[in-house]
């Protein structure tokens, strides 16, 4: 019974040894994983490399601020009697926006006028008698001395004259800045006093601000270097400047969404600001509508020139290797993958401007990178046709398909 096991075991496993050495024949001879395909190389979707127009554009973070600024102070003192204006209205050039107590200015007026008189009154008699006298003193009738006491009398009376007018001139002067008015035209804000407060000329706390609103400057920074990179650029002649267009902004409100209108760039600041390393740009916007506000943060689209062979690329297609460098894949004519090294200049949308690496004709991978890797053979598509892709399996070949 015993023997019979034992015959019963070995006769499995000599089947088992049989089994296994039949399977190992049926394996292929090369190792590793089956080519993609059945052997057929793998189909990446590409994009052929075709250099664009491009306006060049620089987005730049800022604030609004009103094209005209006017703090209202009084020139003389004095009581408030009226406010004559609304608070947050608009105010034309010339209005009067405080009345002040002109009591105590009308009778300088009045007391300045009344000088003048009197001096006007003694300058007639002083200028004949220096006459007459001049015509004595020539016939020796009288004295050099009495002669020379009478015309300077006279002169003395004309001057007293251009002083009393002066005076006249100063109080009405005085008189009409008991009406605070308006130096420009724009919205007016709120009222530091009211009726009744008594104020002083030229102190320090204004009575209230007017900012002219339509239009507005918009004043971004810009770095340096960014200004040194665009520079270089234009001599170079990777950008060119646009006659038309260079001085156009837009602007992208707080809520991301755009302004309507677009503004002119007016200049650029010719010192650096130490302590940033940025200059200010200055742009100018119509405000019909009073959308923009001073103060406000905007982000200001500056059009710097405009690249007539620019090379785009989809971020998409673009990874970073273990140094940090850019790096895209093409497929080159023979049909191989291969690494580039890309130097980027800008974002653009959901593309970047690359300065160098790649070249007009270049076809570069956009999906079916997890398929290949460099030095390994490819089938390009169109990027866009990879739907037709699972037609390969079915032995059809797809549109504009490339070897």
């Amino acid at each position: 019974m015993q023997n019979n096991k034992k015959f019963g075991i070995i006769a499995a496993m000599g089947i088992i040894s049989v089994v296994l050495t039949l399977s190992a024949c049926d394996k292929p001879k090369n190792e590793g994983p089956a080519p993609h395909g059945g052997g057929q190389p793998a189909e990446v979707s590409v994009i052929e490399i075709q250099p664009e127009r491009v306006a060049i554009t620089n987005e730049l973070s800022g604030r609004v601020s009103a094209f005209l600024v006017a703090e209202v102070r009084p020139q003389v003192g004095g009581i408030i009697q009226q406010v004559l204006f609304t608070e947050g209205s608009e105010v034309n050039e010339g209005d009067v926006l405080y009345q002040i107590d002109p009591a105590l200015f009308k009778a300088d007026f009045n007391s300045a006028q009344a000088s003048l008189a009197r001096a006007e009154a003694i300058l007639p008699p002083a200028q004949s008698k220096a006459e007459r006298y001049k015509e004595l003193v020539a016939a020796n009738a009288i004295s050099h001395q009495e002669y020379d006491d009478a015309d300077a009398a006279a002169k003395k009376a004309d001057a007293d004259v251009v002083s009393a007018r002066a005076e006249v001139e100063r109080a009405r002067i005085n008189l009409a800045y008991t009406r605070v008015k308006a130096p420009i035209s724009g919205r007016i804000g709120k009222s530091s006093v009211t009726t009744g407060a008594l104020v002083t000329g030229f102190q320090a706390l204004a009575l209230s601000t007017i900012q002219k609103l339509d239009p507005v400057y918009v004043d971004v920074t810009q770095s340096s270097t960014s200004m040194l990179h665009l520079k270089r650029s234009l001599e170079k002649g990777l950008i060119k400047k646009d006659s038309e267009n260079q001085a156009k902004v837009k602007l992208i409100l707080e809520d991301g969404t755009i302004y309507g209108q677009e503004g002119a760039l007016k200049f650029s600041d010719v010192t650096v600001d130490s302590g940033t390393g940025s200059v200010i740009l200055r742009s100018v916007f119509p405000n019909a509508d009073l959308i923009l506000l001073p103060g406000m943060f905007v982000r200001a689209v500056i059009e710097e020139g405009i690249n007539e062979n620019a090379i785009l690329v989809p971020q998409r297609c673009v990874s970073r290797d273990t140094k940090g460098q850019a790096v895209a894949m093409i497929v080159d004519p023979s049909g191989i993958v291969q690494p580039r090294v890309l130097q980027i200049d800008r974002a653009m949308d959901n593309r970047w401007l690359i300065s160098d690496g790649l070249v007009q004709g270049d076809k570069v991978i956009v999906e079916g990178l997890q398929k290949v890797r460099p030095g390994s053979p490819a089938k390009t598509v169109p990027f866009g046709a990879g739907e037709n892709a699972s037609a390969v399996n079915d032995g059809k070949s797809p549109s504009g398909a490339e070897k």
